[in-house]
């Protein structure tokens, strides 16, 4: 089970990541504000499989001892963690020389959605209950 659920967080994280790059310079093209030396995309990509592999680990351990409710507890859980790092991108400090970074919450708070979407989405596959 746990080569499975491991597998799913890899690949949901690179998912994750890649959707996270399109998103950024689609955001860059369409307002012109570039977030790339606090955003990287490398940033991007390590940050949602670090997320996908944590996705995993905790997965394993909840279906293990949540006695049946398990995938339900990681769910809600796994919902929950996304909202709450959304405080996160409030609490950067932008370099001064930064354009529009009022702009820049703007960017990286629907990314913190996409590891958890990617999860939801990609389980069926990998995972059959």
């Amino acid at each position: 089970m746990f080569k499975k659920s491991l597998l799913l967080g890899i690949v949901s994280g690179l998912l994750a990541g890649i959707a996270g790059v399109i998103y950024a310079r689609v955001y860059h093209s369409s307002l012109g504000a570039d977030f790339s030396k606090v955003a990287p995309t490398i940033r991007i990509i390590t940050s949602s499989l670090f997320g996908g592999v944590l996705a995993a680990i905790g997965f394993t351990l909840l279906d293990k001892i949540g006695k049946g409710k398990g995938e339900i507890i990681f769910n809600f859980l796994f919902s929950i963690i996304s909202f709450v790092t959304l405080l996160a991108p409030f609490a950067v400090k932008l370099p001064l020389d930064l354009e529009a970074p009022e702009l820049f919450p703007g960017m990286v708070i629907p990314m913190h959605f996409f590891p958890a979407l990617a999860w939801f989405t990609l389980k069926p596959l990998f995972i059959n209950r």
